[in-house]
This record gives C-alpha cells, sequence and structure tokens, in this order.
C-alpha cells in the first residue's frame, strides 16, 4: 500500500513502550483523533533523542490540540524502555510520554515509504492523519537533520484550522493571521491580502 496526500492512512499494529510498559497499538485505535506518527532512525543515537525530547517538551500543546503522537523506529520495545530510562528522562521531566512503536523489519516503515533497507532503519518522517483517517501531510529527512517542533505545531494548528472553517492558510501561517477564503474574486488578487511580510518569524 502506497501513502498518498489525501488519501486513507494504511493501518498497522505495533507492540510499543509506552506509560511504563509495553502494549499493542492499532492506528485504526485513533479513528476520530489527530495523529502526529513521527518515524525516526534508532534509538541511542545523536540528532533523534534531540528530535523527541523536543516534541515530549512540548507534549502539552499537541494535547491542547487533541492530537496523539506515535514515534516508530526499528528497536525493540525493550531498546525503548532502555532508551526511555538511561537517556530520554534525563533530557525532560518523565521522559517520552508517548508511544514508541517498534518496528523491526521496516514493515510499518515500507507502508509510509520512509524504511531504507540499505541501513535496515527508518529515516526522519513526517505523517498528519485527520480524523477521518486521512493523510494531510508527509514529509522525509535526511538522518543529518532534524525537525523543527514548532513548525510541526504550526502546520496541525493550520490543517485543523482548514478543516473547521473550510478556508486557506497561506505561507507562514499562524493562528493570529487571516486566512484566505477561497473564490473568484481572489483570484490574481492575493497581493491584496497577503504579502511575504506576513510571515511569522521563529525566536
Amino acid at each position: 500500500m502506497t501513502c498518498r496526500i489525501g488519501k486513507l492512512a494504511p493501518n498497522f499494529e505495533a507492540t510499543a513502550y509506552a506509560d511504563g510498559d509495553f502494549r499493542t497499538i492499532k492506528l485504526s485505535d485513533y479513528q476520530g483523533r489527530w495523529v502526529f506518527i513521527c518515524f525516526y532512525p534508532a534509538d541511542f543515537t545523536f540528532v533523534c533523542p534531540t528530535e523527541l525530547a523536543a516534541i515530549a517538551a512540548r507534549f502539552h500543546d499537541f494535547k491542547a490540540l487533541n492530537v496523539e503522537v506515535l514515534a516508530i523506529s526499528t528497536d525493540s520495545r525493550f531498546t525503548h524502555k532502555m532508551w526511555q530510562d538511561e537517556e530520554l528522562t534525563k533530557m525532560v521531566p518523565g521522559g517520552v510520554p508517548f508511544p514508541m512503536l517498534s518496528d523491526p523489519r521496516g514493515l510499518i516503515g515500507s507502508m509510509y515509504g520512509v524504511y531504507d533497507e540499505d541501513t535496515g532503519m527508518n529515516v526522519r518522517g513526517d505523517f498528519v492523519i485527520d480524523p477521518d483517517g486521512i493523510i494531510q501531510a508527509m514529509e522525509a529527512l535526511s538522518h543529518t537533520v532534524g525537525r523543527n517542533v514548532n513548525e510541526m505545531l504550526r502546520e496541525l494548528r493550520a490543517f485543523q484550522h482548514v478543516r473547521s472553517t473550510g478556508e486557506l492558510t497561506p505561507a507562514g501561517w499562524h493562528p493570529d493571521q487571516p486566512a484566505l477564503s477561497p473564490g473568484s474574486n481572489l483570484v490574481g488578487r492575493v497581493w491584496e491580502v497577503w504579502t511575504p511580510g506576513a510571515i511569522a518569524e521563529e525566536t
């Protein structure tokens, strides 16, 4: 099954380390909720702990948006527990509060197009899935560059705004900025309502 924007996200089932225990998680369990899937290469590496810790530090913002976060790598659930105990809890109080799923043969990563057979690991991949189970965003990066949690949250807020209002969000849109109302009267006249200076710079 191939992932595509606007199409149903492939369902999967995996063992995970979550809430201090091992359990089985299915994507279908989250039907009706927003889901943010974060594929990453491996536990006990260099960039990966910074990413998961960054998400964990802002987890309250994901929860405020009613977004479920799932992290997936090819490591075993036992390695996830060791990583949580030995490193992640030292980076963020309490460690990572969202499930870390095990994809040992890269089957889930392959379904989502992020499994690298040469390394036997998943590349960095983000997927935003809406409450209908439809993929709204997908992004992949190499192992050398970490992702930006602020941009993850900005995109989630934008997708939720579009879903609730039917408006479109321009480049760099934030909730305190005007969105675009699609229609024939806006064709060729976007310049009247938006300029590059409207993009909010991160601090």
